[in-house]
């Protein structure tokens, strides 16, 4: 009988355990800038300071590529995104909402060779080939065809997958040019010691977005959202971000601020806009 009771006592100790770990984390999907690794060493300590100061479990998720990772959301695969992937009209029907995006500067997009290059504009580059990250990439291929559309400049698209994927093939010598996320780019160079001209350069728009999908509770994502917006603020949150960027050479500030979808406008604006292809 004695062990019949320290059997049931165990089991009502443990019984809140086995249900903690029997909820479902909240996938996180940020969009593929960097190799699948960089982006686990980035991310996941992150999600992890994050997800214990919500009180919810958090799980990082990436495709192969971008447009893997795009498309998992916009099937609502995942819970929560960092992205600037859902704000075409058809996307922006899905109901995601922003929470949060960096403290950082603007992006823009940037159409970049090397420095012993031949080309001097980018009418040097007509019919030559250019590495894209991928179609879905917002300033590094929407905004950069367009760029280059506008001024007459037809070139053979080629595709990595993902930023840095891009960066490689310009510093390998594989393209004449690559089209990149000009902050991405400057980290890239840092890191790597690569040197580059930059041909063209687009407008600035905000950063991508820390973005639910609605189906997550209220609660929950104002959870999270106060979280990241709070980590730069608290000395474990400020020596992580400063810890996951060091490994990308990335520029402070570091940290998210409030954000909301009307700071998006700028890219729904844009696609009205955009010359067809």
């Amino acid at each position: 009988m004695r062990r019949l009771l320290d059997l049931f006592a165990m089991l009502v100790v443990l019984s809140p355990l086995s249900v903690l770990h029997a909820v479902e984390p909240l996938r996180f999907a940020p969009l593929n800038q960097r190799s699948p690794q960089l982006m686990a060493s980035y991310w996941n300590p992150i999600l992890d300071y994050v997800g214990r100061r919500a009180g919810v479990a958090l799980a990082l998720s990436i495709g192969k590529t971008a447009p893997d990772t795009t498309a998992m959301t916009v099937r609502g695969e995942v819970d929560l995104a960092f992205t600037n992937h859902l704000f075409t009209p058809e996307r922006d029907k899905l109901g995601w909402r922003v929470i949060a995006r960096p403290a950082g500067a603007a992006i823009w997009g940037e159409i970049v060779v090397l420095p012993d290059s031949p080309a001097q504009k980018l009418a040097d580059l007509e019919g030559r080939d250019i590495v894209f990250p991928s179609r879905e990439a917002f300033v590094a291929y929407q905004v950069t065809m367009d760029g280059l559309t506008k001024q007459g400049v037809q070139v053979t698209p080629r595709f990595s997958g993902n930023q840095e994927g891009a960066m490689g093939q310009l510093r390998a010598g594989a393209v004449a040019a690559a089209s990149v996320n000009g902050r991405v780019m400057a980290d890239y160079a840092k890191r790597e010691g690569v040197a580059y001209r930059t041909l063209w350069r687009s407008d600035s728009f905000h950063d991508l977005a820390v973005m639910a999908h609605p189906r997550v509770p209220a609660a929950q994502v104002e959870a999270v959202r106060r979280a990241f917006v709070g980590m730069a603020d608290d000395p474990e949150g400020a020596r992580i971000l400063e810890q996951v960027a060091a490994l990308v050479k990335q520029s402070p500030p570091f940290g998210f601020v409030p954000s909301d979808n009307k700071d998006y406008d700028s890219y729904r604006r844009f696609f009205l806009k955009a010359q067809p292809r």
